[in-house]
């Protein structure tokens, strides 16, 4: 049968791509399937991860049963071994086409970013890109959105079927928009890295998976571009995402950046943390980008997040309002940070920082 996306009825099941580099799944690809499986289960579907590349080791494969797929569809070929836009598109859609999946979930990664709009493009479907909530229940959804914004739940109508509710910022942050794609298939969501919590390894799912290799045609004259080396980035990149302890500086240190910058290093260092900074301070070139939280940064959620000199603007708000614990410093008692904040100094970031990081020192010592 010829793929037309337009046959909604003829789609079905939830697929997540499972992303690999140098062999080794990323850790974004636990999340969005923890993620996957909740839309399975209200859909009443399986979840099948796709993993594009050669020569995989099984253990790995099979680990992503653990993470809650039914099924894993292998694309093993040479020419898959690493990331190639045309390559992957082709591989990808392919399987699109035979299987034909409702909904395909991809992460917002660097390869992400690149591949879902050439699917989406091939496919003749829709792409909603940065997602940071996806929802099927009409009623979870109702939920989610007494929680994060000012719409009257019980007087609006919500359609009552299984399209994919794709929730996103817009607006610069200012408020979420929530995007369906009624008439097509499949339907197709970027997942931003770190916004959805990854459930416990399950060693029975990953027993019980079945993978099915999937044969791939592709030849020299399928890519466009020839890929001759890849080099890896000399410098370290920081684990904003999986860090426990984000220790965040903002505008308040413009009195004097440096030192702001150095005591919360100090303070990132004495917790086993690392630096965070809000847009403003990047934006200045006081900390490199890839320290950046917020909704054109990284979105985090740590055990501990310290906020020194962090206003709270809502897109700050949006890539760390759910750390477990939420320290707040800043002169201003009337902050937006103090709403969302577990525990609020209103102090000089210069004077309480250093006492904090003492006091922590001392009491990690006692220990």
């Amino acid at each position: 049968m010829a793929f037309d996306s337009k046959d909604t009825a003829a789609f079905r099941g939830v697929w997540v791509f499972c992303e690999q580099r140098g062999g080794q799944i990323m850790s974004t690809s636990y999340q969005l399937l923890s993620e996957g499986r909740k839309l399975a289960d209200d859909l009443g579907v399986d979840l099948c991860g796709v993993v594009l590349g050669s020569g995989m080791k099984n253990e790995y494969v099979t680990a992503l049963g653990g993470y809650g797929a039914d099924r894993v569809f292998l694309c093993d070929h040479p020419m898959l071994e690493d990331y190639t836009t045309d390559a992957y598109t082709k591989a990808l859609c392919a399987l699109v086409e035979e299987k034909k999946p409702e909904i395909l979930l991809i992460g917002a990664t660097s390869i992400g970013r690149d591949l879902a709009p050439r699917c989406a493009a091939r496919l003749h479907t829709g792409l909603t890109a940065d997602c940071t909530h996806l929802d099927v229940d009409v009623e979870k959804y109702k939920a989610f959105l007494r929680g994060t914004s000012n719409i009257d739940v019980d007087n609006t109508k919500f359609e009552e079927n299984s399209n994919l509710k794709m929730t996103r910022p817009a607006f610069g942050g200012h408020l979420m928009a929530t995007i369906i794609c009624p008439r097509f298939r499949p339907q197709m969501s970027t997942v931003r890295p770190g916004v959805m919590q990854t459930q416990p390894f399950d060693e029975q799912g990953a027993q019980k998976v079945v993978v099915e290799t999937v044969p791939v045609t592709l030849a020299p004259e399928d890519l466009h571009v020839e890929l001759l080396e890849i080099k890896k980035a000399a410098k370290q990149m920081v684990d904003l995402v999986g860090a426990d302890v984000v220790v965040t500086v903002g505008r308040g240190i413009s009195a004097d950046p440096e030192k702001g910058v150095a005591l919360a290093q100090a303070l990132a260092n004495t917790l086993g943390g690392v630096l965070g900074a809000s847009r403003a301070v990047v934006d200045e070139g006081l900390v490199p980008a890839d320290h950046q939280v917020g909704q054109t940064g990284k979105t985090v959620h740590p055990r501990i997040y310290i906020a020194l000199g962090v206003s709270g603007a809502i897109q700050h708000l949006a890539g760390m309002q759910d750390s477990e614990c939420i320290i707040a410093v800043n002169k201003n008692p009337d902050a937006p940070i103090f709403e969302v904040a577990t525990y609020g100094i209103v102090g000089d970031l210069f004077q309480v920082a250093p006492m904090l990081a003492e006091a922590l020192r001392t009491e990690i010592a006692a220990k």
